[in-house]
């Protein structure tokens, strides 16, 4: 009996020296199974706040919710001072150590489809109607704290397997009305990180728009390091997550941890991820490669442990969604990037399926709903080439901010800037 008077965070601590975790075969594994564990969100105060799910409350239903897994090479800091050393001095050059990991299947659409799930459950607690019921083992019991009216920040979910082998961490993208089909305290905070992070000078749109940062010096033109000090601020998402997954590393130290997300949390998740080298899915995300080039992340020798998921009638996962005219710049946001990280599942739903390009297909539902249900075809099913999802491929040849010129302006004897890295 005496395990069950521990706290969570230490029993799951125990359960993790406890675990001896193997080197990852070549041989397929078996499929994971996941249970709710923690509740994450930003406080007021920027502090990370956890809410402890009861252990063995809840569960998935392993017939229904099972995991495919694959090995995966993935790139890590050799350390991360020296990482964080490069960041600050604008070096994109580091010494990195590739590892084995064992990561998700991202072909198997079981596994995406699994995985989109507990992507849409962070916008929700667990009693909540937009909470995907993950299987008839599941008990709604939690204990919601930092998900109060009053929290504005970085929200969502850790799931992990009841062995603590893998942990999941999902991450809440943008709340807005027009985007999930419901508002929330977190809105301002998330059109701020948008603007920032996927606007190409500060949310400048036009002449009417207030910048989020004054970085805009006029006719095009944008001065890079007042760019980067604007995304380098602790009150920002990136660095709430990186806090974040120092914290879910320290309660599950032997863990193969991932990272899952929608819309900007797809992108935060994707930076996390390209940070600490952990695989990531994100659904639907804007481009993230402007915000890491920004970001000053070092390039690791490869970026293939992200996936994108997403598809051709989404304007914001497209990069289309940009202009004055445009859904987004209406209701006040500047999504102008399009570049993405890593490799790309996308459906061709406009030409294949007859879609229209529409800000209203961006919801997570959507690709739970009507593209993860069955193996895609194409629109064409009398081809007899049904596959589980799309083919993987990677971006090439793309340009974000093309018409744009960033350079040092404010320090006439420092050259224009160009991008480098990622």
């Amino acid at each position: 009996m005496f395990p069950n008077l521990l706290p969570n965070a230490l029993q799951y601590l125990l359960a993790s020296f406890l675990w001896s975790k193997d080197s990852p075969s070549h041989a397929t594994p078996p499929p994971l199974r996941f249970e709710l564990r923690h509740i994450h969100a930003l406080a007021n105060s920027s502090r990370i706040v956890f809410s402890d799910v009861r252990l063995g409350s809840s569960n998935f239903a392993a017939e229904d919710y099972g995991v495919s897994t694959k090995p995966v090479a993935v790139h890590r800091p050799a350390s991360h001072a020296s990482f964080s050393s490069a960041r600050f001095r604008g070096l994109t050059n580091i010494s990195w150590d590739e590892v084995e990991v064992v990561g998700p299947d991202i072909q198997d659409r079981d596994t995406l489809l699994t995985l989109a799930k507990m992507t849409n459950n962070a916008y929700s607690e667990p009693t909540d109607s937009e909470w995907y019921d993950l299987g008839p083992d599941w008990i709604n019991d939690t204990y919601p704290f930092g998900w109060e009216p009053d929290a504005d920040g970085f929200r969502g979910h850790v799931f992990a397997t009841p062995d603590n082998s893998t942990v999941v961490i999902s991450v809440k993208g943008t709340s807005a009305g027009w985007l999930v089909g419901g508002g929330g305290p977190t809105t301002k905070k998330d059109k701020v990180n948008d603007n920032l992070l996927f606007s190409c000078c500060c949310a400048r749109v036009g002449p009417t728009w207030s910048p989020v940062c004054g970085c805009y010096e006029g006719s095009y033109k944008c001065d890079q390091g007042c760019l980067e000090k604007s995304l380098a601020e602790d009150s920002l998402f990136y660095s709430v997550g990186t806090n974040l997954y120092y914290n879910v590393t320290y309660m599950y130290p032997n863990s193969n941890i991932w990272l899952v997300g929608h819309s900007l949390g797809g992108s935060l998740a994707s930076l996390i991820g390209v940070t600490f080298g952990a695989p990531v899915v994100a659904f639907e995300a804007p481009g993230d490669k402007l915000a890491a080039q920004r970001l000053h992340l070092p390039s690791p020798p490869s970026v293939q442990h992200i996936t994108h998921v997403y598809h051709t009638a989404d304007p914001i996962a497209m990069g289309t969604c940009n202009g004055v005219a445009s859904s987004c710049a209406i209701a006040g946001y500047a999504m102008e990037s399009k570049c993405h990280l890593g490799k790309i599942i996308r459906y061709d739903t406009v030409s294949q399926l007859g879609w229209s390009v529409d800000i209203r297909t961006h919801g997570i539902r959507m690709i739970i709903e009507k593209l993860l249900v069955s193996d895609w075809d194409g629109g064409d099913g009398d081809n007899g080439t049904h596959k589980a999802v799309p083919d993987l491929f990677q971006e090439e040849d793309c340009v974000d901010c093309f018409n744009w010129e960033f350079g040092d302006y404010r320090n006439v004897s420092t050259s224009s800037c160009a991008y480098n890295g990622l």
